[in-house]
């Protein structure tokens, strides 16, 4: 069962990081086309700057979970190298708990918001619906849920042996 779920982790981090990886590809291609567009050709492309909000906000959504998963989010270091073993378990799991609850209300009111945000329009991009922009929110926070739990089973502590 646990190497069941960590092979899905592995997947579904890999895909959340494909993405966001997808989305800073994009952002920086229309960053460099308005850059064009706008001092070379002096004819602005409207468009250009809310998608290239749009594909920031994916990216860190999407990047998230990779950082849960490395455990470099919820960062305890100076607690966790003082406690002994059975504390820096118990730490584990509160941070666990923590991150958790915090995606949890994440997810809650980012899919509120993407509902909400249905019969809104981007400006710049009318045809597009501000549901897009927000359903980031909860997107990014399930695959979030996924890296903090493979975390909690498999901790990958890089941060901590490479620390001085």
């Amino acid at each position: 069962m646990k190497n069941a779920f960590l092979t899905l982790e592995r997947w579904t981090t890999g895909l959340s990081l494909l993405i966001a990886c997808l989305m800073l590809v994009i952002a920086s291609s229309l960053g460099m086309f308005q850059i064009i567009t706008r001092f070379v050709l002096e004819q602005p492309a409207e468009w250009t700057e809310i998608l290239i909000r749009l594909s920031l906000i994916w990216m860190v959504f999407m990047g998230i979970p990779a950082a849960f998963r490395q455990g470099a989010m919820v960062s305890v270091d100076v607690l966790y190298r003082w406690s002994p073993p059975k504390i820096r378990r118990v730490l584990d799991w509160l941070v666990c708990l923590a991150a958790l609850a915090l995606v949890g209300v994440i997810i809650w009111w980012g899919w509120d918001y993407a509902l909400r945000g249905r019969v809104q329009s981007m400006a710049g991009l009318e045809s597009i619906s501000m549901f897009w922009g927000y359903v980031a929110m909860p997107i990014g926070g399930m695959f979030c849920i996924i890296g903090i739990i493979g975390n909690l089973i498999d901790p990958q502590r890089h941060e901590l042996e490479t620390a001085t």
